[in-house]
């Protein structure tokens, strides 16, 4: 826990009283903690008590009304490891779950790029209500880790489950998920991502839907678990933080080879999840192609099989491949996993609503050598990128 910088976000429940000794517990593991408290938490607990105990100022206001100084939620959300909710209450789970952002503590959260971890506490019938538990599975969908609610004496003077998880019991789950997340620490992994573009004139290129999102999310996964991680990264618009990852922007797919070609020799692994274009222009216009005739004729070659290349030129490395199809699914993916050389291949079909380009969820099953599939429900992708690094690792 060494250094590690733990975001705590208070919500307003009588449990709210118990984070001076989560906080205690997380300084006194060497960890940095910076603490965000809703408008009603303050009622319960002190800012000046956790101020004091994290060393760090609190923060539960946009702005500072002495000193007119704002506090920025997006450098909040950059800042931690680890996010921590706790308690979070009905009303908090319930604004998390649709997005809403009328404090600070929920935007900072809306900005977050660390995994979040959330430790319900309220009363046992509203723990018990269905729009609370629909609303925690919401999020738990949106990748949110539930510390569950415990069985024990409530403010109420009620005993059932409904109790926030004890602060030893929450610091113990968060210090496994931090050193566990180390376990690839020291293995090099190659990453593809994104649609590569094939060039027709200065203007237009052959392109598709790929986002690039899951293999910047493939990369965030190796990333936490302490893998050295190469990404090669197509055109893209995606705004997350890639700090500690070695990006390489391509446009093609020969720019594409070309980077796998110098790095694949050095990896461990590689997760390989470009889109890539099977064919591209075979000349390229040195101008602007001007609309002149009712139609145009364009001549496509081949590109290079950039998967099948790493595949045929592997020594120990774990390759894995994608495949995304919308027919004959489970034998196209099989045929690509045996065609070239994978130790697994990762299915989804555009037949699976919510699954495949332009979309924050995905829907998996993984193939290996000998035909086993391990099946995956609907998950945002960031959770699926999770289920991928996980089978990973367990491989390497």
């Amino acid at each position: 826990m060494q250094g590690k910088r733990i975001l705590l976000g208070v919500t307003g429940g009588i449990a709210a009283y118990k984070i001076a000794t989560l906080v205690r517990y997380f300084k006194k593991a060497g960890a940095d903690v910076k603490i965000i408290m809703t408008p009603a938490s303050v009622d319960f607990i002190s800012p000046l008590t956790l101020a004091t105990l994290s060393k760090n100022p609190v923060y539960s206001q946009y702005w500072d009304a002495n000193t007119g100084e704002w506090t920025n939620h997006v450098e909040l959300g950059l800042w931690g490891d680890v996010m921590v909710i706790a308690p979070a209450t009905a009303n908090t789970l319930a604004k998390m779950a649709v997005g809403l952002s009328d404090n600070l503590l929920l935007t900072t959260y809306l900005s977050a790029k660390c995994p979040v971890f959330i430790a319900p506490a309220m009363d046992l019938d509203m723990y018990q209500h269905p729009t609370t538990k629909r609303n925690l599975s919401l999020l738990e969908q949106d990748g949110i880790q539930i510390l569950p609610a415990q069985k024990g004496e409530l403010a109420s003077g009620l005993n059932g489950e409904g109790r926030m998880m004890e602060p030893e019991d929450i610091f113990t789950a968060i210090e496994s998920f931090l050193t566990k997340d180390q376990e690839l620490q020291g293995k090099k992994v190659l990453v593809t991502a994104g649609p590569p573009f094939e060039a027709i004139d200065p203007v237009r290129f052959i392109g598709n839907h790929s986002s690039g999102k899951m293999g910047v999310e493939l990369a965030k996964a190796l990333r936490n678990k302490g893998a050295q991680v190469t990404l090669v990264l197509g055109p893209n618009s995606i705004q997350d933080d890639l700090t500690g990852i070695d990006v390489k922007p391509i446009r093609s797919a020969k720019d594409l080879l070309a980077v796998v070609q110098e790095e694949w020799a050095k990896q461990d692994a590689g997760i390989f999840a470009a889109a890539v274009a099977d064919y591209r222009p075979a000349k390229v216009a040195d101008q602007k192609i001007k609309k002149k005739e009712d139609a145009l004729t364009i001549e496509l070659v081949k590109n290079p099989d950039v998967l099948k290349w790493a595949g045929e030129n592997k020594k120990n490395q774990f390759l894995i491949g994608f495949a995304l199809e919308t027919n004959n699914e489970k034998e196209n993916a099989l045929g690509k996993l045996k065609a070239k050389n994978l130790d697994a291949i990762v299915l989804n079909s555009l037949q699976d609503k919510g699954a495949g380009f332009a979309h924050d969820t995905n829907k998996i099953c993984i193939f290996d050598k000998n035909n086993k599939m391990t099946d995956f429900e609907l998950k945002s992708k960031k959770s699926v990128a999770q289920d991928i690094v996980d089978y990973l690792s367990n491989r390497l």
